[in-house]
């Protein structure tokens, strides 16, 4: 199949703002489906409210737009309902770890099989520029406009510390690495999770003083390395990028098949 027959052509052009890295992220994620081979009917992509959400809606997959901060909680159903389906869950960063902390600690702790993309761009888009759990100490916000006060948690350290077993990130900069990223994040037998750095040049990138979309793309370029590379010892201001954590663990759906077979046997 070509990219093309995996999305919902009458549905665009997209709404995202210009210069959003959230449609980068839309084509890194089909190119990895299409790499992987994967029927779109296997395939169910949940998301919940906010810029991030509206890549289900161009998606030619069998997809849910549900409530904000609570897409993990309808894929958590999706999946144990139907194990054999691939679910893909694409999330803003206020989306999965504000109102959705709670279900994405759990998601990753009961080890389910599914794919969670935090696109995170650092601030809330869609209703106006509010900051988020990640915007970070001193960023501006409309609802930090004299700075942020809040300081911002590590996805990365989130994930693994709630006991997820694929734990991985990258940016909008590094399209290739994103795309292999996801890859190995859907075939991956447990909860994956992809932390995507996402420019959003409209409300952060304005607000702060970060540049457009360009400047912000260089600045991924510039404040990230790779894992375990040396610069990070003279600099410990940059941001790693790759995989964290990658290792097999008893899949949720799969141990709770077994629970039923051993009840059913008792009896």
């Amino acid at each position: 199949m070509a990219v093309k027959d995996y999305i919902r052509e009458r549905f665009f052009p997209h709404m995202w703002c210009a210069g959003c890295g959230h449609g980068i992220i839309l084509n890194a994620l089909l190119q990895a489906v299409d790499n992987l081979g994967l029927n779109k009917k296997d395939i169910v992509m949940v998301s919940g409210i906010g810029c991030s959400a509206r890549i289900s809606g161009y998606v030619d997959f069998h997809s849910m737009h549900t409530l904000h901060g609570r897409a993990l909680a309808f894929a958590t159903g999706v999946k144990m309902s139907k194990p054999e389906l691939n679910v893909i869950v694409p999330m803003g960063d206020g989306d999965a770890l504000a109102i959705g902390g709670n279900h994405f600690i759990h998601a990753a702790r009961r080890n389910i099989e599914m794919t969670a993309i935090v696109m995170n761009n650092r601030i809330y888009g869609m209703t106006g520029g509010q900051f988020s759990p990640l915007s970070g100490y001193g960023s501006i916000g409309t609802t930090a406009p004299y700075g942020n006060i809040d300081h911002a948690f590590d996805i990365v350290d989130l994930a693994v510390a709630a006991g997820a077993t694929f734990v991985a990130r990258t940016t909008t900069y590094h399209i290739h690495e994103l795309s292999d990223l996801i890859q190995q994040a859907i075939v991956h037998k447990g909860f994956s999770m992809l932390e995507v750095l996402s420019q959003c040049p409209t409300h952060f990138g304005r607000r702060n003083k970060a540049g457009d979309a360009v400047d912000m793309l260089k600045t991924y370029k510039n404040r990230t390395v790779r894992m375990g590379s040396d610069k990070i010892k003279t600099d410990p201001e940059l941001i790693e990028r790759g995989v964290f954590v990658k290792k097999d663990l008893p899949e949720y759906c799969r141990e709770y098949d077994q629970l039923i077979l051993k009840a059913r046997k008792k009896k």
